[in-house]
């Protein structure tokens, strides 16, 4: 599934190829989404304009220039994928949607589950029901580790469910998760409320920086968005847990193990995370 980062590698891969250019055609080859394709996606896009791109967690949102509050709000679901193609790249199969713009370039929508969506913006992101109850983004200033703390208090869960609840802070999946738990040297299966300020101090720096370099890492790859062939462009990370169950530990060389945790895989190091 794209998580935080891929999303965001997303936005800024296709930006650059879509904002302020005028939408010449609109073409819905599959419109039954998780969400069905809006009634009035044609009618509204054909000649308009997106101004800048932004993203909310995992959601691209790309407003309409002169259009007041109009966005649309965009999921990549479990399978889906942005790409750039331009005129004459065929689509592929699960190649869904596709907006052409004055220049002959195409924003392309390919997902194969069709568990992604594309929609329009109820009133505005603060109001919108699917964001106005997330957390604060993990890279910004209204995240931190007295936060955890705070919400932490009395509650009983492990650390790693609570880490990736979005309503305590968004865009933290099961991959980063356990790489910033790692990091960290907390044992995922911890209850949530006996964990100290300074512990979750040390975890909220781990996941800005786990973000951090995925992004920096994903930003390599820009390139790879202006292609027709249908294929994410995500990065490759080398990670220290996550996938690697049976595996040593790259710190101490001990075997790492899995345990299911909020009905999630969950890979750890019993000896080097507490």
């Amino acid at each position: 599934m794209p998580e935080l980062p891929e999303v965001e590698t997303t936005r800024r891969g296709i930006a650059p190829h879509v904002e302020h250019r005028e939408i010449v055609e609109v073409i819905v080859r599959q419109s039954r989404l998780r969400v069905p394709v809006p009634d009035d996606f044609n009618e509204r896009l054909v000649g308009a304009r997106f101004g800048t791109l932004a993203r909310r967690a995992k959601y691209l949102l790309l407003p309409l220039e002169g259009e007041t509050g109009a966005s649309l709000i965009w999921h990549l679901g479990m399978s889906g994928s942005l790409r750039i193609a331009r005129l004459g790249d065929l689509p592929k199969k699960h190649d869904h949607i596709d907006l052409v713009f004055d220049d002959g370039g195409i924003l392309r929508y390919h997902d194969p589950r069709r568990f992604g969506f594309v929609d329009w913006l109820v009133d505005s992101a603060e109001r919108d029901p699917r964001l106005a109850r997330l957390g604060p983004e993990p890279l910004s200033a209204a995240f931190d580790g007295e936060r955890l703390y705070q919400l932490s208090r009395g509650r009983r869960m492990a650390v790693k469910p609570f880490l990736m609840d979005n309503a305590v802070v968004v865009g933290v999946g099961n991959i980063y998760a356990s790489e910033a738990l790692f990091m960290a040297g907390i044992d995922p299966r911890r209850a949530a409320g006996r964990i100290s300020l300074e512990r979750y101090q040390h975890l909220a720096a781990a996941v800005r920086e786990v973000l951090a370099a995925a992004i920096t890492q994903g930003g390599t790859t820009l390139r790879d968005f202006v292609s027709g062939t249908g294929e994410p462009g995500y990065f490759k990370q080398r990670l220290n847990v996550y996938g690697r169950h049976g595996q040593g530990c790259r710190r101490c060389n001990g075997e790492l193990r899995l345990v299911t945790l909020g009905q999630r895989a969950s890979v750890f190091c019993p000896t080097c995370q507490r």
